[in-house]
């Protein structure tokens, strides 16, 4: 199997405020970890420059406009207290959409077994109209829908392992029967979604929060009892994994304990049933992660359970 990993320079020219917890450094520690000869069988490429079309099969024709015009030329401006756009962020944000896409091509094609999109801003808090949370477009929901529009996938899995619930995928998909939204985030925190109660018109939202000090063991319960069972019955033909790693014990953002060796865990169970249901085909793109040793590790476990090793 090869596991083809995607990347842009353009990434680490979103710029953010001093102190920010999502800053281009979380670029530079995976492309440092991932350049180790453990990964030298990695296939790589520049994840191209993504379409406004492909934006719009999950975000406004409005929102998309008014997010453009408000690019700046020069210093910040702020969408929220927490969100905040500068000169290199509309091309790191395009990047992102290109690199979901042409994984989602990739891996659809054949020409790799899986792939993990490694490029910033994050995406999952990006609803259909607003940005929030770090986040601008939603790169997994573009890439599910893009294999669904593009390739003709019936049934697609997107599973969110983020510390944060992925409000923005779960606003996206919310009334679809033909995507599942699998999420394990804390609870309470930001963004305030993701009560077990929320399930979709359809049933196919499947929320499994984590309380405060949860670790590996709360974790990987969740998923066996929960989510892994219905990822089954649904039978996905394709995944897309947001991939956060904030929910590692490290990350200042949060109170889960879980280690990497969590995350290569999760990524093997979830490759399993990919291999039953949908060929082995995943794509996997970054979210949040923002202790840069924390998120190193765990990109390495991830990415390491990707290549079957």
């Amino acid at each position: 199997m090869t596991t083809l990993v995607l990347t842009h320079p353009a990434s680490l020219d979103h710029l953010t405020p001093p102190g920010h917890p999502e800053r281009p450094d979380r670029i530079r520690v995976i492309d440092e970890v991932l350049t180790e000869d453990r990964f030298k069988c990695l296939a790589r490429g520049e994840a191209p420059k993504g379409s406004l079309d492909s934006v719009a099969l999950c975000h406004s024709e409005h929102y998309i406009a008014e997010l453009r015009h408000r690019s700046p030329s020069d210093g910040l401006v702020y969408l929220d207290s927490d969100t905040s756009m500068s000169p290199g962020t509309w091309d790191a944000i395009m990047c992102g959409v290109g690199g979901a896409v042409a994984a989602t091509d990739a891996v659809i094609a054949g020409r790799a077994g899986n792939a993990f999109v490694a490029t910033r801003p994050p995406g999952h808090h990006a609803e259909a109209g607003r940005a929030m949370g770090f986040c601008f477009f939603d790169h997994a929901a573009i890439a599910a829908r893009h294999a669904q529009r593009k390739h003709g996938i019936g049934r697609v899995a997107v599973v969110d392992f983020d510390v944060h619930h992925g409000n923005g995928t779960q606003d996206i998909f919310w009334a679809d029967r033909t995507v599942m939204y699998c999420s394990t985030h804390q609870m309470p925190l930001f963004p305030g979604s993701g009560a077990s109660s929320e399930r979709g018109d359809h049933g196919t939202i499947v929320n499994a929060p984590l309380a405060s000090g949860n670790g590996g063991a709360e974790f990987r319960s969740a998923f066996r009892n929960l989510i892994l069972p219905r990822l089954e019955t649904f039978a996905p033909e394709l995944f897309v994994i947001s991939a956060g790693f904030d929910a590692h014990r490290r990350d200042p953002l949060a109170s889960l304990n879980l280690e990497a060796s969590d995350f290569g865990w999760v990524t093997r169970e979830l490759m399993d049933i990919a291999d039953a249901t949908a060929g082995g085909r995943i794509v996997s793109v970054l979210e949040g992660g923002y202790d840069l040793k924390a998120l190193q590790e765990s990109v390495a476990a991830h990415v390491t359970a990707l290549m079957g090793a």
